[in-house]
C-alpha cells in the first residue's frame, strides 16, 4: 500500500473524530465552538452550524475511508493509522474545549 494511503486514513480518523461532537451537539441544540465562530474556535456557533459542520466532517471521513480504506495484508496498520488520527484529534479537542469552557482561552 502506498505511503499516502496511511496519511489519508489518518486524516479520515481525524475527520470522523471531529464530526461526532459537532454533530451530536448540533442535534442536541447546544452551541459549540467551530472555525466559523467569532473568535474562531473559541466563540460558540449555533446548533445548526454545528450540525452542518459535524455532518460535513463525517461525510469527509467516510469518503476518505471509502476510497482509501485499509485492505490487504497490511490492513491492521491502516486501521492503526485511522485510530491514531481519531485519538490525536480527540486529545487535542478535549484539551482545547476544556480550556475554552473553563474560560482560560
Amino acid at each position: 500500500m502506498p505511503w499516502y494511503f496511511y496519511v489519508l486514513e489518518f486524516l479520515g480518523g481525524m475527520f470522523l473524530a471531529n464530526g461526532v461532537p459537532h454533530f451530536v451537539q448540533g442535534l442536541s441544540g447546544n452551541p459549540l465552538p467551530t472555525p466559523f465562530s467569532k473568535p474562531p474556535g473559541i466563540g460558540d456557533s449555533s446548533p445548526l452550524v454545528n450540525a452542518l459542520w459535524g455532518l460535513g466532517n463525517l461525510v469527509a471521513g467516510v469518503l476518505l475511508l471509502h476510497f482509501f480504506r485499509p485492505h490487504g495484508d497490511a490492513a491492521w496498520s491502516g486501521w492503526i493509522a485511522v485510530g491514531l488520527g481519531a485519538l490525536l484529534l480527540a486529545v487535542q479537542l478535549s484539551t482545547h474545549f476544556g480550556k475554552v469552557r473553563a474560560g482560560k482561552r
